[in-house]
């Protein structure tokens, strides 16, 4: 059991970071949420970099929350419902490794529940085709650029956001009421 005020790391890649940053964000337990990327072989990349596919980096949100609040379950949970885990380097619009879907662990204890709530989504098909989400060590955080931190709530009008973003929140608040703020 953790102690009193202790807290978790968790680091996702699912798509644009815009949107997991977004509703993230918005559950109750998460206290930070702050988008860069991970994975990759350059270090210290910038945005631009990450774009152009050969840094080996996913765009990735890195979650501070606590674990009295809300577990790790809970997260992947919300994770597997906002995104689409059956499609490799690709969300929606956006196509390329850095889009890729993967969860980073940071303890063997999350290394098991990320393969034991992927093993149940396979067992009871809730998705058409194979999960194909890549559970991988965590190494290395690099934080993005300060103008992409909060980037939905500060630009909700930026076609992107309307297009892509609210459909996800729309769902997100939708499906998981319960978990909020």
């Amino acid at each position: 059991m953790p102690s009193k005020g202790s807290t978790e790391t968790a680091t996702l890649a699912g798509g644009c970071f815009w949107c997991l940053e977004a509703i993230f964000s918005a559950l109750r337990g998460v206290h930070s949420v702050k988008s860069g990327f991970a994975g990759g072989h350059t270090v210290n990349p910038s945005y631009e970099e990450v774009c152009t596919g050969t840094t080996g980096h996913a765009e990735v949100v890195q979650i501070i929350f606590d674990p009295r609040e809300i577990s790790f379950g809970d997260l992947l949970d919300v994770f597997f419902g906002i995104h689409d885990p059956t499609t490799i380097n690709r969300q929606g619009p956006d196509v390329g490794t850095q889009y890729r879907s993967a969860i980073f662990f940071h303890t063997e204890e999350q290394r098991r529940i990320a393969e034991a709530v992927i093993g149940e989504l396979e067992a009871k098909r809730i998705f058409d085709l194979p999960v194909v989400t890549e559970v991988v060590p965590f190494t290395v955080f690099y934080s993005a650029e300060a103008h992409h931190e909060d980037y939905y709530r500060l630009n909700p009008h930026q076609p992107y956001c309307q297009r892509a973003i609210e459909p996800k929140i729309a769902k997100f608040r939708r499906d998981f009421q319960g978990k909020l703020r």
